[in-house]
């Protein structure tokens, strides 16, 4: 520092400022104001920036209102159809054709149960001779010829879905009949003996609005 007439020169970063002895005393000149004007600026700024991200802070974990359902779980399975055919009648499937004398014969087809609403199909198919109008048989109840033309000896019925096994007897009354008046001549002509073979189909009813598309998916 260099005192020169009351003057006191200060430098700063090569700026030269002068004051004068009333400054002195003082204790400062406008450098020192603006100073700590600036502090005060920073200070501020600091304060105000601080203030903000608190601000934002708490502005992020503001409670809105939000709900959420329970979930909803759907299952899906796999659908069934099960069918079983039997017969208990005759004895080892064979049978003695003798006038008067009707033969017991009870095949029977079971929807099993927990299966779906389904077409059920019986085919009947005789081989060998049938003496006409003296040896026969009969559909049971609730059976209804599919296309005797083009399709003899299939029978059908519609079933809903079971939750229990369910039994469909093929033939009325379970039995063939014999005619009394069949003779020993008609017997002796036979050339081959009479046979009868039953086999049960079952396609599902969902989807299939007719027993004759529902039977080509059996021949399919």
């Amino acid at each position: 520092m260099h005192v020169y007439k009351g003057y006191c020169l200060h430098r700063w970063e090569g700026v030269s400022i002068h004051r004068t002895g009333a400054e002195r005393k003082q204790g400062g000149f406008n450098m020192s104001k603006r100073k700590k004007k600036g502090v005060s600026t920073k200070v501020f700024l600091s304060l105000l920036a601080l203030v903000l991200v608190v601000g934002c802070a708490v502005g992020g974990t503001i409670a809105w209102l939000t709900a959420t359902t329970d979930p909803v779980v759907n299952t899906f399975t796999y659908g069934k159809i099960n069918i079983e055919l039997t017969e208990t009648k005759p004895e080892n499937k064979k049978a003695t054709i003798i006038p008067g004398v009707n033969i017991s014969k009870d095949p029977k087809v079971t929807v099993k149960a927990g299966s779906e609403a389904c077409w059920l199909f019986v085919k009947v198919v005789e081989g060998g001779t049938f003496v006409a109008d003296k040896v026969t048989y009969s559909i049971a109840d609730g059976w209804t010829a599919l296309d005797a033309t083009n399709h003899p000896g299939v029978y059908y019925r519609e079933v809903n879905a079971v939750t229990a096994d369910t039994d469909f007897y093929v033939l009325k009354d379970n039995m063939v009949t014999v005619s009394e008046e069949l003779t020993k001549a008609e017997v002796n002509s036979v050339a081959t003996q009479p046979t009868l073979t039953f086999t049960a189909y079952a396609v599902q009813k969902d989807g299939i609005n007719t027993a004759a598309e529902a039977w080509a998916q059996v021949s399919n």
